[in-house]
């Protein structure tokens, strides 16, 4: 088991809705900090089979994340948009040992990510209603209807009860990556500093 860190890491979840950009962004950011051992990325745990074209994450039947889910092996679970999602357990003894840790989210389990991290900031990933359309009408999974209902999801002026950052992905992916990195630094300083 590790030994407490005198400053605890904290987990940095990044939400935001599908075609804002997350994967892309996550991906840009795992390279940026392939060579900093402050940062970690969390490989997550998901019920849909790997396609190596978006996110890097373990794929599991939905009978084997159950069983994983009953025997505590996840520190967060949720479901969307027909499948389960899950981060690792590990991670909670990761960020007790001083780790900072960056995990693929969802605005909708962030009060379970409340109730399992102690130390967690969120970062949200948005960009402009036509943006995300065109993405998703890209990435071709969802239909027309479906990617209007994705639309139509009210996010409003959402905001968690922690420290917090919004990137906007209207633009060039390497203007919203540096804005990532800014904001990655900003919360994980906060963190260091007590704040």
């Amino acid at each position: 088991m590790a030994v407490p860190s005198p400053t605890p890491g904290v987990m940095i979840t990044v939400v935001g809705p599908s075609g804002a950009g997350k994967d892309s962004l996550i991906n840009l950011a795992r390279l940026h900090y392939r060579d900093d051992p402050r940062i970690g990325f969390v490989q997550r745990v998901i019920t849909r089979p790997a396609d190596g074209a978006t996110e890097d994450h373990v794929p599991a039947t939905v009978e084997l994340f159950d069983i994983l889910e009953r025997e505590g092996r996840f520190a967060v679970t949720w479901g969307a948009h027909g499948l389960r999602y899950g981060i690792p357990a590990e991670t909670l003894e990761e960020i007790a040992a001083g780790r900072i840790l960056i995990a693929n989210g969802s605005r909708a389990a962030i009060d379970r990510f409340r109730a399992a991290y102690r130390d967690l900031a969120v970062i949200e990933i948005t960009a402009r209603p036509q943006v995300i359309a065109s993405r998703l009408a890209r990435r071709g999974r969802e239909g027309a209807d479906e990617i209007q209902k994705r639309l139509l999801r009210d996010t409003g002026a959402w905001q968690p009860d922690c420290p917090y950052a919004r990137v906007d992905n209207s633009g060039s992916l390497e203007e919203a990556a540096e804005q990532l990195y800014a904001a990655v630094e900003t919360l994980a300083a906060a963190r260091t500093s007590g704040i």
